[in-house]
């Protein structure tokens, strides 16, 4: 499958935001990871819907919102007129999560769910036939610079054999820890889409890092 690499927002230098935006845009990722997070469902917050139309000003690829959040069902027409093309909720947030998943795919975007580190696969076996993506948390929700957690790459390897019976064009995106070296197991165990922040915006060359996770 295609490898898909997503530098994560949350890490670049929203000081020269325009500058980050053009370098991802320059580059050979593939889209743009937005953290959005409120507070209560993760212990911090990072930016809303004014920074969302700003990049996707910008932006020449598409812009892959991930929603910690609760209740995230009442801003999915938000994110979508913000500029998502594809919406990430919680399987921890959503109590009708296959209700969610319709509306956000009636809504024009693609629908991703997203999975705490305790969560287990297991609980997708009914619901992963209608995502276009799962995104496994390697590391705890919250903030980024956090060690990666190495129960991710079984947790991959069952996703990926049941997306196999039931969903085989299905997104395997990964977030959390992500770099150099860990990349290539990361694709080896079945994923197929990258999120990074640190290893992307604090390299020395942020191009080159991007080229070498794609590539890894």
């Amino acid at each position: 499958m295609e490898r898909i690499i997503a530098p994560s927002l949350l890490s670049a230098d929203f000081g020269n935001l325009n500058r980050d935006i053009e370098m991802i845009n320059r580059s050979n990722a593939d889209w743009f990871h937005c953290d959005i997070m409120d507070g209560q469902f993760v212990p911090n917050m990072s930016f809303g819907f004014p920074i969302i139309e700003q990049v996707k000003r910008m932006a020449q690829k598409p812009l892959d919102v991930h929603l910690m959040i609760v209740d995230p069902d009442r801003y999915l027409e938000r994110f979508k007129e913000a500029g998502a093309d594809i919406l990430t909720v919680h399987i921890e947030a959503c109590t009708h999560l296959h209700r969610t998943l319709q509306r956000i795919k009636l809504l024009g975007m693609k629908a991703g769910i997203s999975l705490n580190p305790h969560t287990a696969v297991s609980l997708l076996e009914d619901i992963v036939a209608e995502a276009d993506m799962v995104l496994i948390m390697s590391v705890n929700p919250g903030f980024g610079g956090q060690k990666f957690i190495e129960n991710s790459y079984s947790k991959i390897s069952r996703l990926r054999e049941m997306a196999e019976k039931k969903n085989q064009n299905l997104i395997i995106q990964v977030d959390g820890g992500v770099d150099l070296t860990n990349a290539a197991r990361l694709y080896a165990a079945g994923a197929n889409a990258l999120v990074a922040g640190n290893a992307v915006f604090k390299a020395s060359n942020p191009e080159e890092a991007i080229a070498g996770l794609k590539n890894a």
